[in-house]
């Protein structure tokens, strides 16, 4: 008896999935509920769990390949129906491709973590009966580095000259070999010579001068080669570690970057947050580094192309930017900000025994003031039909957060209910998980206003899209130090530029600058957060 397992709806309402990768092979025993591949939709990445147990009889659907749900992707039957060879149980490679058995699907080398993250769905079968429940995708591996242990020792056997592993030596390390030689063999002529074995002692000193002079013209022989063999032993000392404060230390491991790579423009060389953002802003966009990008103009004009498929994400938000683009008309508008006060509070957050371990931003205050701002124009957090306006009396704040595998906006469901660290807490949680490939479908759904935070990555400011099915979005610059008027004087201030973009059908100019205005007052002076 066999039972076949079709793709189902993981989200709300998404038609099609790709296929990441097959957890189990053909003839591998499951139960309910294990993990059998990994799917990636148009919202996120989600654990498939089968729902039935048996023995997989077929695995249908390849990895890299898109289908409807709906469609049969494994059958799992009774043992006595399982092809023959059947694989080790704790196999969790690829599907076999071709009749040749696929490679471990782990996006990093190293043992993956055996925690899953919460259920990314739950519906039954129709077939079974069982609840087939979903899990998100496990988080990062952690990866060890490898230690290195070097020694210096000379074996009795080893002729003089090399190293332990029978390379050439340094050329100080060649010369002592050589002169330790002779004063060895030296040394036991003059205790023949002592104990009245002059013979022996004579003997010994002319092969010592044999050695001596074999040894010589063996040195002369690697003069070609030392050059070449001090730029490998040079190549192969280890970089030194470049200097970088403890949090831009966690957040360069957490994103897989090694800190040596990143050209540092902080006091005394350090490696500061703004410049692990650009390099891991770079790393998104090229891949290679500049000299192995570029193919040679004698290459074929094919293999000068790079084809990346518009699938999953990219497709997704490709259809909604063009539908948000040209179907909203969109009005920006700019605002520069005294934001010195905001900094100072910040600074005075950081060392609150409230806030203790929790990570406070200014995009704390931006988030709190885009709340504050909205209360006084309801208007600004509303969506579109052709038949009405509809203003929605909650702030489910988007977030906008570049990932791995695209564009994402999740959202924090209620925020105008959280407190300030509260709302720390959930800005935390949600750039964790974006950044783990942990967000939930249900994660980007219903938002009613955005942000996007460009100022991370050093740009002053933009002109952003909105979210699909809302009507305004905020786009929060970076915060730098300018010459600023204040009482008639120039002085250094904390400044950043605020850049917003409205559905003009909903909003209008007035409107807009009215919200503008309220959510740069916060800014300038956040104690009316208070009010």
């Amino acid at each position: 008896m066999s039972q076949v397992f079709t793709l189902p709806d993981v989200g709300e309402g998404l038609t099609e999935a790709e296929i990441l990768s097959w957890k189990v092979a053909e003839g591998q025993t499951v139960t309910v509920n294990q993990v059998i591949c990994e799917i990636e939709t148009a919202k996120s990445v989600v654990e498939l769990p089968s729902p039935f147990a048996g023995t997989v009889l077929s695995i249908m659907v390849t990895e890299g390949t898109t289908v409807e749900v709906g469609t049969p992707i494994i059958t799992v039957g009774d043992s006595e129906s399982a092809p023959s060879g059947t694989p080790d149980p704790g196999y969790t490679g690829s599907a076999p491709k071709d009749g040749v058995e696929g490679e471990p699907t782990a996006e990093h080398l190293g043992p993956r973590e055996e925690s899953t993250s919460g259920s990314g769905c739950s519906m039954d079968s129709s077939e079974s009966g069982q609840a087939l429940v979903g899990a998100g995708p496990k988080a990062d591996p952690v990866r060890r580095r490898q230690r290195t242990r070097t020694a210096m020792r000379i074996d009795a056997e080893q002729p003089q000259g090399l190293d332990e592993q029978g390379k050439p030596a340094p050329q100080q390390d060649q010369e002592s070999a050589k002169g330790g030689a002779a004063r060895v063999a030296a040394g036991w002529a003059d205790r023949f010579s002592k104990s009245g074995l002059g013979t022996a002692a004579q003997d010994l000193a002319d092969k010592a001068g044999k050695f001596r002079d074999r040894g010589e013209t063996w040195l002369r022989s690697l003069d070609d080669t030392a050059p070449q063999q001090q730029g490998a032993a040079q190549a192969s000392i280890p970089r030194r570690p470049s200097m970088a404060k403890p949090p831009v230390r966690k957040a360069a491991k957490e994103m897989g970057i090694d800190l040596a790579d990143v050209t540092a423009t902080g006091e005394g060389g350090q490696v500061t947050k703004r410049d692990l953002l650009a390099y891991a802003a770079h790393l998104r966009e090229v891949e290679d580094g500049p000299d192995t990008f570029w193919t040679s103009t004698h290459a074929p004009a094919r293999s000068r192309d790079e084809r990346i498929p518009v699938k999953g994400v990219r497709k997704v938000t490709a259809q909604n930017m063009v539908r948000s683009a040209f179907s909203a008309p969109h009005v920006s508008i700019f605002v520069d900000v005294d934001a010195s006060r905001t900094m100072e509070f910040i600074k005075r957050l950081k060392t609150s025994p409230h806030f203790e371990g929790v990570k406070v931003t200014p995009l704390l205050i931006l988030a709190k003031a885009v709340i504050w701002a909205a209360a006084r124009n309801p208007q600004v957090n509303a969506t579109w039909t052709d038949s009405e306006i509809i203003i929605k009396r909650y702030m489910n704040l988007g977030i906008a957060a570049a990932t791995p595998r695209g564009l994402l906006v999740p959202n924090i469901k209620d925020a105008q209910d959280l407190n300030l660290r509260e709302l720390a807490i959930a800005l935390n949680e949600l750039a964790q998980t974006a950044r783990q490939g942990k967000t939930q479908p249900g994660d980007m759904q219903g938002g009613t206003l955005s942000i996007t935070n460009i100022g991370a990555l050093g740009i002053d400011t933009g002109t952003p899209i909105i979210n699909p099915g809302e009507v305004a979005i905020v786009a929060f610059g970076t915060i730098k130090q300018k010459p600023w008027v204040v009482d008639g004087e120039v002085i250094p201030r904390w400044i950043t530029t605020l850049g917003g973009s409205f559905d003009h059908r909903v909003v209008d100019g007035d409107l807009s600058a009215r919200f503008m205005a309220d959510v740069a007052r916060i800014l300038e002076e956040p104690a009316l957060l208070l009010d």
